[in-house]
């Protein structure tokens, strides 16, 4: 730790001297205006309160011909005023004369095919977390936090008024943002960090009042500046939100009502800290998850859906310490004193049993709340925690006994069985908690300390992880170090007894042209986040980097194009045993004319040795050796301005020395029928020729009940698999209006496994050898969602949310039909039906005091 500490202050000391000049030295700067009777947001610039004020214009391209001035023909004036409730923006954005605006309808946070007008308001004016106010030409409202200048999170959801009209030779966007929707220091004299984006997509083209230069530093660090908001004051941030919803689920003719009440709180305990809490959450209309056919040793990451676990959690995923599908949902069979049940065959005293898991209900969470924000030096503190109830699985044994008898001398032989059902724990009674500091400095670097904590009723593991983050840049934003030193501790489990730990380092150039980095990390063989993370590999250490050459302003034939290159090597950290490496050039292009493409060629030099295919792990000291391989990768996407658009790509994947052979593509066309309604089809197309994997290691309970598998006991045994994927999905919207739309989605997921006939044993060299066993090892997996939405703001944050679900798993080893044939059978597997109807209201506590 006294090194680690000695590193980062010489890191500090050497980052801060490499470049003395501070960007952003000419920012523009206006002044700011009070008025007493405030504009009406309605889209017209006639009120009075807009007469005689300083006007934010000459604005500039920021791309993709960076630095350029505003043409004469699109020319943006932007006006502010404030009051004692808000500040209030006009945008007056010229055109020539009939030209039409795209204004594409979409769900709130969607931009669509719309030209748009952001207000980027920074109160602290640290130059790394403003928030975005945005307001597309149709009208549809568009908000996001932004976090160390790079992070943008769309999940965060503010209540504020906007209002567009589109005229002959201009549009105008007309926005109203309370001060509760801000977080800013109760002073008398303020000066906040501002800056106006306005996107043309006729010209393809983004503008910004304040030149945001694209050859150093974030984009956030080039506010203007907006002086002299006098005696505002930051009201009592209090917003609640009641919600009721009612949901019915029908399988196998059986049917399920289930109703709740709740609420989400939204508090802010000083100017810039909120309290955020749900009671009773309620997640009965989220997502399907894509769900795929897993055959490989780790388990399958889900993005998270739950909107309170992704709004306003910047500060919590820092270092990779939280996961949040960790919290609630399905258990995770770690606690579970009968592991993997499903169809899990035993056999015990010369008893066949057969145990079947035949009820596995979802982790409940009981609250959750979350208190975040950052002072006006720089300090963000952040405090999670979640409760989530005791959760059990219904376990069904079935054993069977022969049975023999002597019937006047007869000896007869039966077959008993005796079924009976237990529970077993899957999910303790747990707390889980997380605290962060984060100390942010020179509008570009941040110094963090996080732990993350779970704590479980009764005998079961409690786990502890914390972190030490860096992320340090020069003045100039040229040269950065980023680092970090974990250590993780789990009591109550004797597989995990002590102390594990993670570092990684690296130094980079991040501006200019030319761009690049080198790091290195490792981790122990204790080092072990899963119990709120999510980690697949320990005892590891890697070194690592890349280096990269971009255009800053278009060539003749490209907008931008980035050409990048990286590798790595890696070893076992408690041997410094090799285990591999990889190497990949990469190139982006931009055309002129919209097209982007881009090529990608990577692959292994030399065998590989993987320590982690028998799910052994790599302190067992067996390896499977993979073989060289080359790959090949193309995509493309056209001008999605235009009604038609396609998504497209393909790969190859060449392994050196043996037959396995891996290719696909990817192709997925859009239309736009009208700026109200579009549709998206996706199909993936992927094959597995000659796949080699683990399937299978024979133990004694395996021989008892087939001796004939006695001359492979304890061997790991592997199958030779063509594996195929097929997958369709299709999304649609139809928007009535910017506040209530009908919108599709729907995937259909088809992969199948056949196995050869023949099976090898992995020997002690890392190589195959074949050997008698045999099994049926085939699987014909079926994933089906289709969900229906429909979605209508009733008032400012308020919504009703009617959703319908049809879903259908099916999983068997029948691999030998073609896809009509599996889809007819599939589709003769029991539906899963789901309705549900939410309604949530907002309720400001300043609005609701007025009343009164």
């Amino acid at each position: 730790m006294h090194k680690i500490a000695k590193l980062l202050i010489a890191t500090l000391i050497i980052s801060n001297g490499i470049n003395a000049q501070k960007i952003n030295q000419d920012r523009k700067k206006i002044g700011a205006t009070r008025v007493e009777s405030p504009p009406k947001i309605d889209g017209v610039l006639d009120d009075t309160a807009w007469n005689n004020l300083p006007v934010a214009k000459d604005f500039i391209m920021m791309r993709p011909d960076n630095g350029k001035a505003e043409v004469e023909t699109h020319k943006t004036e932007v006006k502010i005023v404030y009051d004692d409730a808000a500040i209030y923006i006009s945008a007056l954005m010229h055109k020539p004369n009939g030209e039409k605006v795209p204004a594409e309808f979409t769900n709130r946070d969607n931009f669509g095919n719309s030209d748009f007008f952001m207000a980027m308001i920074n109160p602290n004016d640290d130059g790394q977390n403003p928030t975005m106010f945005i307001v597309t030409a149709s009208g549809v409202q568009i908000d996001s936090k932004v976090s160390n200048g790079r992070n943008e999170d769309y999940n965060w959801s503010a209540v504020w008024e906007s209002a567009v009209k589109i005229n002959d030779t201009n549009w105008i966007a007309e926005i109203k943002i309370p001060y509760r929707a801000l977080r800013f220091t109760n002073e008398p004299i303020q000066s906040w960090g501002m800056n106006f984006h306005r996107e043309v997509r006729n010209l393809n083209a983004r503008y910004t009042w304040n030149h945001i230069d694209n050859q150093q530093g974030s984009w956030t660090q080039y506010d203007g500046l907006i002086k002299d908001f006098k005696n505002i004051k930051p009201p009592t941030r209090l917003n609640f939100y009641p919600y009721a919803s009612a949901t019915t689920k029908t399988f196998e003719g059986n049917t399920d009502f289930d109703w709740s009440v709740g609420m989400d709180v939204k508090y802010g305990i000083t100017e810039n800290f909120t309290l955020d809490a749900t009671l009773v959450p309620d997640f009965s209309q989220v997502g399907f998850d894509d769900v795929q056919l897993n055959l490989g040793p780790f388990e399958q990451q889900f993005s998270e859906q739950r909107q309170f676990f992704t709004e306003g959690t910047e500060l919590f995923t820092k270092g990779r310490l939280f996961y949040s599908r960790r919290i609630g949902g399905r258990p995770i069979d770690q606690f579970s004193s009968e592991r993997n049940l499903i169809d899990e065959k035993k056999f015990t005293n010369g008893k066949k049993v057969n145990e079947k898991i035949t009820d596995n209900p979802d982790v409940k969470m009981l609250n959750a709340i979350k208190i975040s924000g950052r002072t006006k030096k720089g300090l963000g503190i952040g405090f999670f925690n979640a409760v989530t109830d005791k959760t059990e699985a219904t376990i069904t044994r079935t054993e069977k006994n022969i049975v023999t008898s002597n019937e006047n001398g007869t000896i007869k032989t039966d077959t008993v069985s005796t079924i009976s059902t237990y529970k077993s724990t899957t999910n303790p009674l747990a707390n889980y908690n997380i605290l962060v500091l984060d100390q942010q400095f020179n509008q570009n670097s941040a110094i963090t300390l996080i732990n993350t904590n779970v704590t479980r009723d009764g005998r079961y593991r409690d786990a502890n992880a914390t972190g030490l983050l860096w992320h340090v840049e020069d003045k100039g934003s040229n040269y950065n170090v980023d680092g970090s030193f974990k250590m993780t501790s789990i009591s109550n489990d004797p597989n995990n007894p002590n102390t594990g730990y993670a570092f990684d380092t690296s130094i980079g150039k991040h501006s200019g042209k030319w761009q690049g980095e080198i790091g290195y990390k490792f981790d122990t063989k204790d080092y072990n986040i899963n119990d709120l993370g999510i980690q697949n590999r320990n005892n590891t250490q890697e070194i690592y980097g890349f280096a990269s050459y971009r255009i800053l302003k278009p060539s003749k034939d490209f907008n931008f194009y980035n050409i990048r290159f990286m590798y790595n090597a890696r070893f076992l950290h408690e041997s410094g045993t090799y285990t591999g490496n990889w190497i990949g050039l990469n190139a982006f292009f931009e055309t002129k004319k919209r097209f982007a493409f881009w090529n990608n060629i990577n692959g292994n030099i030399g065998e590989q040795f993987d320590y982690f295919e028998t799910r052994e792990g790599s302190l067992a000291g067996v390896y499977f050796v993979r073989n060289p391989r080359i790959a090949i990768n193309h995509g493309g996407s056209t001008d999605f301005r235009k009604k038609f658009a396609v998504d497209y790509g393909f790969f190859l994947n060449k392994f050196i020395n043996e037959k396995k052979f891996v290719y696909g593509f990817r192709f997925s066309p859009r239309y736009r029928f009208s700026n109200k309604l579009s549709f998206i089809y996706n199909f993936r197309y992927r094959k597995n020729e000659a796949d080699r994997g683990f399937v299978t290691k024979i133990t004694n309970n395996d021989i008892t009940g087939n001796p004939t598998l006695a001359p492979l006991l304890n061997d790991r045994i592997f199958g030779q698999r063509d594996r195929t994927t097929y997958e369709n999905t299709i999304s649609g919207k139809y928007s009535f209006s910017t506040t209530s739309s009908l919108s599709l989605s729907f995937r259909h997921n088809w992969q199948k496994a056949q196995y050869e006939d023949q099976y090898y044993s992995l020997q002690s060299n890392g190589y195959l050898l074949s050997n008698t066993y045999k099994s049926n090892h085939d699987i014909n997996f079926n994933s089906w969602n289709l969900d229906i939405n429909y979605l209508w703001q009733f008032a400012p944050g308020s919504q009703l949310i009617a959703f319908y679900r049809n879903s259908i798993f099916d999983r068997n080893n029948n691999t030998n039909q073609n896809f009509t044939n599996n889809l007819d059978n599939l589709l003769n597997q029991p539906h899963k039906h789901t309705f549900s109807v939410r309604l949530v209201y907002f309720i400001d506590y300043n609005n609701f005091k007025n009343i009164f």
